[in-house]
């Protein structure tokens, strides 16, 4: 069994919630003792009992042939020191779930499709360059512990619409009972994005179209990995990570079927990945590095809130906000909570919840 160490837990401040001058409590899952030089994209699903499961792809470096999916549990019920976890930290230790082929994995994704979060579902990207991606899936049936064999999501993938599925981001169930994806294509020179949907979360994904977007006026290859929420039945709505210097958003009136042209708000991006979640009272938090300019710093890396279904953003909370890589952000509803990990100077994955009382602050 390979050795890890102990978390360390930083304190971040925050900024636009209110003047509150609390820390964010963050954690790390794991510590510079790893079977892995390199790790990124990490995605979180809840569980009962407030666990959070947490995955990631992890080797000597992105795109190298080593890369696989790791995983960990955090159990804030155990205690310290019992078995199956670190010394001062509720995260097991990682443990590797998925290596198809000597090929490089990338961007894994995990959703519940139960609401006690023992029905596990992962998706993952398989292939040597992102524009040959394959999606490649497996399941669990008791809550991440053990996995099922892995398969390719869709047959024949490859090429073309490759890399089918959540390409980044979590699917959303919606009011009519089918799920919708968020996924892209990263061609050469051109980006595009378009959802993947299923009637029940797991077979017999079917493509939209791709998003229209407005070319003569967009700086760069385009738009890639989808972010979604549902506002009322049937109207369902993305943010795209852009290379035009601001997020960008398109609507839907048919319950995620046909879309409206793409267009560009009032955000800033840095070509980088961002993730939002929809709380029980309807704000939405968008995590993401409100920084402008295509491969633009990714520092400071901030949730940002809106109670006007992303019409306008008012308040910030700061997660990270020295100098470094914070990236590629998850981020969930867990009852009135927030619960976000992300990328922390590709050696680690941070995590951190942010209580409903802090949100509400953000507002004052």
């Amino acid at each position: 069994m390979p050795e890890f160490d102990s978390k360390s837990t930083l304190h971040a401040p925050a900024r636009g919630d209110g003047g509150s001058h609390q820390r964010l409590d963050i954690e790390h899952v794991f510590g510079d003792r790893r079977p892995f030089s390199q790790c990124h994209a990490a995605t979180i699903v809840a569980l009962e009992g407030g666990s959070t499961l947490a995955a990631w792809f992890a080797g000597t470096r992105e795109g190298h042939q080593d890369v696989a999916i790791w995983s960990a549990r955090r159990d804030p019920n155990l205690d310290e020191g019992e078995s199956g976890t670190r010394l001062g930290n509720h995260w097991c230790e990682p443990t590797r779930i998925a290596k198809v082929s000597e090929e490089p994995h990338w961007n894994p994704v995990l959703f519940a499709l139960s609401p006690s979060g023992r029905d596990l579902v992962l998706h993952f990207k398989v292939g040597k360059r992102i524009r040959r991606w394959v999606t490649w899936t497996q399941r669990s049936d008791d809550a991440g512990r053990t996995w099922g064999n892995p398969r390719p999501l869709v047959a024949r993938d490859r090429g073309g619409r490759g890399g089918r599925g959540a390409v980044r981001n979590k699917p959303i169930q919606l009011a009519s009972g089918d799920w919708l994806a968020g996924a892209s294509l990263e061609r050469w020179h051109r980006w595009d994005v378009f959802f993947d949907r299923s009637p029940n979360g797991e077979g017999d994904w079917t493509a939209t179209r791709l998003i229209e977007i407005d070319r003569p006026n967009h700086s760069g290859k385009g738009l890639i990995q989808p972010t979604l929420w549902e506002s009322i039945p049937g109207r369902v709505h993305a943010l795209f990570r852009s290379t035009d210097g601001r997020i960008h958003r398109a609507d839907s009136g048919d319950d995620g079927l046909t879309w409206s042209r793409a267009r560009a708000i009032d955000l800033p991006n840095n070509n980088s990945g961002l993730d939002l979640a929809r709380l029980p009272d309807g704000t939405l938090a968008l995590a993401c590095n409100p920084v402008p300019g295509n491969w633009a710093a990714r520092t400071p890396l901030a949730v940002l809130l809106s109670k006007d279904n992303g019409e306008s953003w008012p308040s910030r909370i700061d997660i990270e906000n020295t100098s470094g890589e914070f990236s590629y952000p998850a981020i969930i509803a867990d009852g009135g909570d927030l619960a976000l990990s992300y990328t922390w100077n590709r050696r680690r994955i941070a995590f951190v919840r942010i209580a409903r009382e802090r949100i509400a602050n953000a507002f004052e």
